[in-house]
């Protein structure tokens, strides 16, 4: 039975170890945390909308309905390609086929320093931290009796208007509008200042340009301050310098600018592409590396309809992901990659919402009625599909949540094998 290691839990690499045909793989997954999650939704944990336990499941919970499928807990260390091996933080394990789907993470475009400096929303841990610091903000506004420090406290930038960054600036918007003057009657709502800037002339560069333009007034609507073709340039002791030369002071900064795909060590030079993902042919393998393929945001393939590859979205991930279990399960390299456009959706907050189907583009309710249902139907699990629809029905009359929670975790004692 052929032994096939799969890195990384997300979209793609959970697709694929479901479509595996049991019977003639043993599949082992790694990844450095337990549980799969559901990125899309990040924006609603930074904004107090849901849990973290209401969009993730564990691995070993899915997998338990599988034969010859095991969950490894470790960040993989390093690839060694000549003797098919995955070292780990905690083990080293041999492969006969390597499958990696490790998915993006952040791009600061060559200003690495901002990882330190600004907050982010791409995984689970970055998501419920920026809710910590939100909240923290607004309790601190709250309480300050200097006028001006209470407009520095209370000013948030989210750099990025791609999906996650017109999102969380969106759920911002609402609390903004809807949350404050019920629960921070302390706080005057047009002290808090909310600004989302974008690099390029339009919002949601993906999407069609009526779409953008519904985006961008739905979040006026709220409030939100949008600034296009605007670059940031630097963050440091809370001022942000941007390209024109003009620096302002913002004591929460958001960054959704980009992502790349996740280093690998171990890999050649050679097979890296563009924006850091992995170079593959139209079977989704590394060149001169058969026996080693690579799926998802991770992997970069270039057609003619996508010279710079597919979009790093949910779509072509699980795609991508079915298209290799086919192939492998049929032992031969049979069927070609072909992406299949179903289109995409943002969300700005209730009732607004702009989705681009195959032949037309929507807004307002409609958009976000089915924005909601395609994400409720996508989540893993029963327990966590009822959480989540009564957590948005009851945010949906209510304008509230009770989880608005500051939760800081403790410092000591010192956790020393994270990161490893």
């Amino acid at each position: 039975m052929e032994k096939i290691i799969v890195i990384g839990g997300g979209f793609a690499g959970l697709n694929l170890v479901k479509y595996l045909d049991k019977d003639k793989f043993q599949v082992k997954l790694i990844d450095r945390d337990n549980f799969h999650c559901f990125p899309p939704l990040f924006y609603q944990i930074a904004s107090s909308s849901l849990a973290s336990a209401n969009i993730c499941f564990p691995f070993r919970r899915e997998f338990k309905k599988y034969k010859n499928v095991a969950y490894h807990m470790g960040h993989v260390k390093d690839i060694d390609l000549e003797s098919k091996r995955v070292v780990t933080s905690y083990e080293t394990l041999e492969y006969d086929r390597l499958v990696i789907a490790a998915g993006s993470a952040n791009n600061y475009f060559g200003m690495d320093k901002l990882s330190e400096s600004t907050f982010g929303i791409k995984t689970v841990a970055q998501a419920a931290h920026t809710r910590d610091e939100i909240i923290d903000r607004l309790e601190r506004g709250a309480i300050c009796k200097d006028a001006a420090r209470r407009r520095e406290l209370l000013s948030f930038l989210v750099v990025g208007g791609g999906p996650a960054g017109v999102e969380i600036a969106g759920a911002l918007g609402e609390m903004k509008k809807y949350v404050l003057p019920k629960e921070y009657p302390d706080i005057d709502p047009e002290e808090v200042r909310i600004t989302l800037v974008e690099g390029t002339g339009k919002l949601l560069g993906a999407m069609r340009g009526k779409s953008s333009e519904r985006a961008e007034q739905y979040l006026r609507d709220l409030h939100v301050d949008v600034r296009l073709n605007t670059l940031l340039k630097d963050y440091e002791d809370k001022r942000v310098t941007f390209r024109d030369g003009s620096t302002e002071y913002w004591e929460t900064v958001i960054w959704t600018a980009g992502v790349k795909g996740e280093p690998i060590p171990g890999l050649p030079a050679d097979c890296m592409g563009h924006g850091g993902r992995i170079a593959v042919d139209e079977f989704n393998r590394l060149p001169g590396h058969p026996e080693v393929m690579a799926i998802g945001d991770i992997a970069v393939m270039y057609t003619d309809d996508y010279p710079k590859g597919h979009p790093q979205m949910a779509q072509p991930a699980i795609q991508q992901a079915k298209n290799l279990a086919r192939n492998l399960n049929c032992g031969e390299f049979r069927y070609p990659f072909r992406y299949k456009d179903k289109g995409s959706m943002a969300t700005v907050g209730k009732n607004r919402a702009v989705a681009d189907l195959t032949t037309v583009s929507l807004g307002g309710f409609p958009a976000w009625f089915i924005w909601m249902a395609i994400h409720l139907l996508s989540l893993l699990g029963m327990r966590n599909k009822v959480t989540v629809l009564l957590n948005w029905v009851w945010n949906y009359f209510t304008n509230s949540t009770t989880l608005r929670l500051r939760l800081l975790p403790a410092k000591y004692p010192l956790r020393r094998h994270w990161g490893d």
